[in-house]
């Protein structure tokens, strides 16, 4: 028979029992569809998550010390937990361009807690930010509404805020009414210069919760005079992010006069580290998902085998006919070959049309993310699937001899 042949015989075949091959083709169908669609909600958590990194900026480092840090609550520090105590010394030194050439910007850090008020409506700020204007450019915490404050106004320990989107919403009726009003922090009041930018959340805390005022402020009036909590750096450029640790590293084991033989006790966040690690993570979470959901792949061929099986049993009488009036072995068996390949295929193709439907929607709070490689794969795999799965029955049914095939019941 030409190939034209097998090919209409197949059709034929598989038109002879609609509802088994329809029921294959949905579970190849899937099959397909769980794999593109798991791999692109794996791609797209991923790419969630390196946006939301890349947004605090890839040249950013945060250093925090074992030593102390944060005013009057770690009062219970030793010594030698005071001698490696962050201070703004350290935050000037570290700003000083001969000191560290690589080092753009740098911002002290003091963190605290307290309650806002606004008459009668009042909020809980589990992070009140103390800091300097930098802050705001190296975090990539731009003003939304109003202003930032200014370095007068550190210098000056001025009274006033910046709030946050959802402090701003719970304290407001609306964010952009809260600018040149006046709230409360704790007892005092404090007037609002601006609201901050939305963010989104990395997934530790909100970023949108917090208050910004000036550290000499929050040093008066909420902190006291202790240690900071971390020092903010930004690096001249992504590239030289490492060059920029380094001098952190040297400079403050020179100031705080660390033994080259201890540990550094400071600690050293590098944000482009992190990124990296995420990225890693999130290729091997898409991996683990995209194997979670080959498994249902292979159950469709599985599937297809059963089926394929329970089709050459029904239909071995036609065989032995065939085979006696002179069909060869080749031509039975890549009739059944074809037919078993053009479910699979038929399943791959709805399943394709079907992840790319319900990649358009959020799924777990995630927007997936095609990746178009897992498509094609995907789409050879269940044909690859059919011509593995289906040679076992269309090999039975090439090897059964007319005679035996004639007498089936």
């Amino acid at each position: 028979m030409s190939p034209r042949d097998l090919f209409g015989a197949a059709l034929r075949g598989l038109g002879a029992n609609k509802l088994r091959s329809l029921l294959t083709v949905l579970g190849v169908s899937i099959g397909v569809g769980a794999v593109i669609v798991l791999v692109a909600v794996g791609n797209g958590s991923g790419r969630a998550v390196q946006d939301q990194l890349e947004a605090m900026g890839t040249n950013l480092l945060t250093v925090s010390s074992s030593g102390g840090g944060g005013g009057f609550a770690r009062g219970q520090a030793g010594p030698s937990a005071q001698q490696y105590a962050l201070t703004t010394d350290d935050a000037e030194a570290l700003a000083d361009d001969r000191l560290a050439p690589d080092i753009a910007a740098v911002a002290p850090v003091m963190t605290s807690t307290g309650t806002a008020t606004n008459g009668d409506t009042s909020y809980t700020v589990n992070q009140v930010i103390g800091t300097t204007p930098e802050y705001l450019p190296a975090t990539n915490t731009p003003v939304g509404t109003g202003r930032a404050f200014t370095q007068q106004d550190v210098d000056s320990s001025a009274r006033v805020i910046l709030l946050g989107q959802t402090a701003a919403s719970e304290l407001f009726t609306r964010p952009a009414a809260a600018v040149g009003q006046t709230v409360k922090l704790g007892a005092v009041d404090f007037v609002v210069l601006g609201v901050l930018a939305s963010k989104d959340s990395t997934g530790f805390a909100d970023p949108n919760a917090a208050v910004v005022v000036p550290i000499s402020t929050l040093r008066s009036t909420q902190a006291g005079y202790g240690a900071l909590n971390q020092i903010v750096v930004q690096a001249a450029s992504k590239d030289r992010v490492d060059v920029a640790q380094a001098e952190v590293t040297q400079l403050l084991a020179a100031r705080h006069q660390v033994p080259a033989t201890q540990t550094s006790p400071f600690r050293i966040t590098n944000s482009a580290q992190i990124l990296q690690t995420s990225q890693d993570t999130a290729a091997t979470f898409t991996a683990l998902l995209a194997t979670v959901a080959a498994i249902s792949l292979v159950v469709g061929g599985i599937g297809v085998t059963n089926i394929m099986l329970v089709t050459v049993t029904e239909r071995t009488r036609e065989i032995g006919i065939r085979k006696a009036l002179g069909a060869r072995r080749r031509a039975v068996l890549g009739q059944f070959l074809i037919e078993a390949t053009l479910l699979s295929l038929i399943g791959g193709a709805v399943g394709v049309a079907a992840a790319l439907v319900v990649s358009r929607f959020e799924l777990a709070g995630v927007q997936p993310v095609l990746v178009p490689s897992s498509i094609a794969l995907a789409f050879g795999v269940s044909a690859a699937v059919g011509l593995f799965f289906g040679s076992m029955p269309a090999h039975r049914a090439a090897g059964l001899r007319p005679i035996d095939a004639l007498r089936h019941e």
